[in-house]
């Protein structure tokens, strides 16, 4: 018995290895990115990402956690304005600082420090397309081993995709006349 729980444990150990190993070939930085074709001028849909205040108006985040607290602080909206959260599960808790803020990007420098420590850019481009704006929602931020080694198991792009999509929808169905 004792033998079996020997090789059981080496092959344990060299199944985990190997999954390690081939973690640590995959890319070192993550990137996610949506995009959708908004029947606005960027005017009307710029107020909406520019101002933290308004993100429960579209941003599938802001439902998560019914008890989320939230706090702002900083310049009003624009760059400098800053939004602090905290909450219990899928929530997590971080903040978000608007870096830049134009009339044709805004971007933001997000800090997730629950359920763990990330430091990600998110950043949110307008174009002009005929009568319409073209939104992209993007996220860069780097990819530490452990979530690589979660990468081979979850889908980040189609997790973090899935919510961008739905809040594009949301900033959509917010800005559209009718």
């Amino acid at each position: 018995m004792l033998k079996f729980l020997l090789i059981a444990a080496a092959l344990l150990v060299v199944v985990v290895a190997g999954v390690v190993a081939y973690a640590a070939t995959r890319p070192d930085r993550m990137h996610v990115a949506r995009q959708a074709r908004i029947q606005a001028p960027a005017e009307r849909i710029l107020p909406l990402i520019a101002d933290f205040h308004d993100w429960r108006r579209w941003s599938p985040y802001e439902t998560l956690d019914p008890a989320m607290q939230r706090r702002f602080s900083g310049a009003e909206k624009g760059q400098g304005a800053i939004y602090e959260w905290s909450g219990t599960g899928k929530a997590g808790a971080g903040r978000m600082e608007i870096t830049e803020a134009t009339p044709s990007r805004v971007r933001i420098a997000l800090d997730f420090t629950r359920p763990m420590q990330t430091r990600n850019v998110a950043e949110f481009t307008l174009v002009p397309d005929g009568d319409a704006t073209r939104v992209e929602w993007s996220m860069d931020g780097p990819a530490p081993l452990v979530a690589r080694v979660m990468g081979l198991f979850l889908d980040m792009d189609k997790l973090i995709g899935g919510d961008f999509e739905t809040g594009l929808a949301n900033l959509k169905a917010a800005t559209e006349p009718g």
